[in-house]
């Protein structure tokens, strides 16, 4: 912990003074997602008590059953955002086509994941929101590495907010008692190597030769240099990222049989979390490239993809043939 306790918007407020042309509406709009988040994790913890859990009988544009909080969380972010007059689109995994503004003007845009991981509320495990924004141009579809900034709220224990804008990672932990996030991780670091994997093993059989002989190499029992790798898998990416993100080691989501490109977004998922993985020291890798040179060509593109310790991802990445 830091010796001088740091709120959030002291902390982006002395970030956006490195900026001569500044005008504090990055501020602004950071202000409005972390009143956004702070809505959305009040919910979370009523989970059990209202009738917010559970399908709303309605499927989304990846034919996914849609919950009822991502509803709640879409709607409540993508209005949030639309009405500060700085945000000229918000495009949503919730829906088909981006909203605009009505005057469609603004100075950035944003690609939402409302609720990642919703499907473990029932279980109560973690789950979060992930954010990407851009400066606004003429088209959505800009690279990852032309993030403005990036980051995730995350609703587990306690509620947590990672973020980058450019200039390494800083998490905020939220203080319920003065309802502040304070800084609790200034300049997180990836390990450079971890023992832990996170992947979706049931796909085993659908794997490409690559994964498997990778998979079967950090767990071999008989390894003289080091122990066995670990798995860890949550099911919500956020949640299995941000562990990476502490304790180092890789998560992979590949491209399969099932899934020729991967089953992960680009714009969504992928992008903002390789962001802050990279600024926090660490690798990604979709394909043999980073996913944030990768130039979409739709708003729900999907890619494979590996991230963490960069020593892990260059080993795995070494098994590509």
């Amino acid at each position: 912990m830091p010796s001088k306790l740091i709120t959030l918007t002291e902390f982006i407020l002395q970030e956006e003074r490195r900026f001569k042309k500044s005008t504090g509406v990055f501020t602004l709009l950071m202000t409005h997602l972390e009143n956004a988040s702070k809505i959305i994790a009040s919910h979370i913890k009523m989970a059990g008590l209202a009738d917010i859990v559970g399908k709303t009988g309605k499927k989304n544009i990846y034919n996914d059953e849609v919950q009822k909080l991502d509803t709640l969380s879409n709607d409540l972010l993508v209005n949030t955002l639309l009405s500060t007059g700085h945000v000229q689109a918000v495009a949503s995994e919730e829906l088909d086509k981006p909203l605009y503004s009505p005057q469609k003007k603004g100075e950035y845009t944003v690609f939402l994941d409302p609720l990642d991981g919703s499907s473990n509320i029932d279980v109560n495990i973690s789950v979060g929101t992930i954010f990407s924004i851009y400066h606004a141009g003429s088209t959505l579809l800009q690279k990852g590495m032309r993030q403005v900034a990036a980051g995730y709220f995350l609703y587990g224990s306690s509620v947590m907010f990672v973020y980058s804008s450019g200039n390494g990672v800083n998490g905020f932990t939220l203080d319920p008692s003065i309802g502040s996030f304070l800084l609790s991780h200034p300049n997180m670091r990836v390990p450079d190597k971890g023992s832990i994997y996170a992947i979706n093993e049931g796909n085993e059989l659908l794997w490409d030769t690559a994964v498997c002989e990778y998979v079967n190499d950090i767990k071999k029992k008989n390894m003289k240099a080091e122990k066995p790798y670990k798995l860890r898998y949550i099911g919500s990416m956020v949640a299995d990222v941000h562990r990476t993100l502490l304790k180092g080691g890789i998560f992979i989501y590949p491209k399969d049989k099932k899934d020729m490109n991967g089953k992960l977004r680009l714009m969504y998922e992928i992008n903002p979390l390789s962001f802050i993985v990279e600024q926090a020291g660490g690798m990604a890798v979709s394909g043999t490239v980073s996913p944030l040179t990768i130039q979409p060509q739709t708003i729900h593109q999907r890619t494979p993809i590996a991230l963490g310790s960069r020593g892990d991802v260059l080993h795995y990445m070494s098994f590509a043939k």
